[in-house]
């Protein structure tokens, strides 16, 4: 879904993917009728309004078309999985041991759309799991850390850790998030991996693909 990705990979390596809708044409000239659509996308923003608008465009053009969830969309109620909670306790598993004076801050992106709520709800769901210092910020945010915090480890909530990963978080720039903290007096650590790289992620996004397949 993201054109930005699809250019940036055509113009480095030479390889053109399709996008959603190129895809889709083919799997219909194909003579395909029945058709499970998945996400990579980490919570239902910008992205995931794109799979569906695609969803609702193209649904009508197959027998069947269904389309799954992103990484976290259910919160728990009315008897589903708390997939917030799911998902915290898979990128737990990649959490430094904190002492007293280490914080855990994880970096998402961010997005104008109204998603970008979740952000609250992985805060909440983080209390809720009883893990101390661990903090969610965006991009754009500035992480609030609590009185006696002398060691941060930063880490991206992104499936990919690109560009925000490695400049905005990581980067030697004065104005980069680990610059700041360390002017701040903090020790910083950067685990520079995407969330596509923990196995316990990547195991739910084959259960949220396999959602999508077992509705059809």
């Amino acid at each position: 879904t993201s054109h930005i990705i699809r250019d940036r990979i055509q113009q480095k390596e030479g390889i053109t993917y399709p996008t959603p809708e190129e895809a889709l044409d083919q799997l219909k000239a194909e003579g395909y009728t029945r058709v499970a659509l998945t996400s990579l996308d980490v919570i239902p923003g910008m992205e995931y309004n794109y799979d569906v608008a695609v969803y609702n465009l193209y649904k009508n053009n197959f027998k069947k078309m269904t389309l799954g969830t992103p990484l976290m969309y259910w919160m728990g109620q009315e008897g589903q999985t708390d997939e917030v909670i799911q998902t915290i306790k898979a990128v737990q598993s990649q959490f430094p041991k904190l002492g007293k004076e280490d914080a855990v801050l994880i970096m998402a992106h961010g997005t104008p759309d109204p998603a970008n709520a979740y952000y609250s709800v992985i805060q909440d769901r983080i209390h809720t799991l009883g893990l101390k210092n661990t903090f969610i910020y965006t991009v754009e945010g500035t992480p609030n850390l609590e009185h006696g915090i002398k060691h941060v480890t930063l880490m991206p909530f992104m499936m990919v850790a690109g560009d925000h990963a490695n400049n905005d978080m990581a980067g030697d720039e004065p104005d980069s998030h680990k610059s700041i903290l360390e002017k701040d007096g903090f020790k910083v650590d950067t685990y520079l991996h995407g969330l596509g790289e923990n196995q316990n992620i990547r195991n739910l996004f084959v259960e949220r693909a396999n959602e999508s397949w077992d509705a059809l």
